[in-house]
């Protein structure tokens, strides 16, 4: 069995400082200072950047998201030590993730972030020993959630039925729905539960705080095999 987390309003908040690093970044490569940022809710960094550099009328170019990932995951590293002041780990993650770990279920994460930023978010508050980053997809695989996730499955060769993909967003259980896998959607993110129960995910949660409602819901069968 393969997990594969989200990262922000899944796992972790950054409660402002990610908006900052990323802005940081785009002046840097783009030598504008941001005035406003696409949608960034479920999307992925490279459609993030292609939107707002549009709105900037600055061109969008492969070259200039290489140019970007490096950055926004160096500014990530710079101010980790901020990130780690600032922002948190939210109520339950580690102990769920330590859980499946004990049960011996690999983990990864699918995540709309770079993924230098990605392991720095992760490592800042503990959270990156229990996974597996290489089974993962990042915003360099791929612009939706469908792409990534499949990258994810080929990575680990894992069949999507024997994968879980938890998220908070519409676009999380739009993805895992489109890659056939099963979706626990937690409620820590900008939907409701009651939403995301409606857009088709398999299960809810409110938070990962009760550690056996979650294990529960992410192998219903009963403990989840590795």
């Amino acid at each position: 069995m393969l997990v594969l987390w989200d990262i922000d309003h899944t796992l972790m908040a950054t409660r402002g400082l990610g908006r900052e690093l990323w802005a940081e970044a785009f002046h840097q490569v783009t030598g504008a200072r941001m005035r406003e940022q696409a949608d960034v809710t479920g999307s992925t960094e490279r459609v993030i950047l292609r939107e707002t550099a549009r709105l900037h009328d600055v061109p969008y170019t492969e070259d200039l998201f290489t140019a970007f990932a490096e950055a926004l995951g160096t500014a990530h590293i710079r101010r980790a030590a901020e990130l780690r002041e600032r922002g948190h780990a939210l109520p339950g993650a580690a102990a769920v993730l330590s859980a499946l770990a004990q049960q011996g279920v690999r983990q990864s994460v699918v995540t709309g972030n770079v993924r230098r930023a990605a392991e720095v978010k992760l490592a800042v508050f503990g959270l990156d020993s229990y996974l597996n980053f290489d089974d993962g997809a990042y915003a360099e695989d791929g612009e939706g959630r469908p792409e990534l996730l499949r990258a994810a499955l080929a990575r680990s060769g894992t069949r999507s039925e024997n994968a879980v993909f938890l998220g908070d967003t519409p676009a999380d259980v739009a993805g895992g729905r489109d890659a056939r896998m099963r979706v626990v959607a937690v409620a820590t993110g900008r939907t409701s539960a009651d939403d995301l129960r409606s857009m088709g995910a398999d299960a809810v949660l409110d938070d990962l705080s009760d550690i056996e409602c979650a294990l529960s819901a992410i192998a219903p069968g009963g403990t989840p095999q590795a």
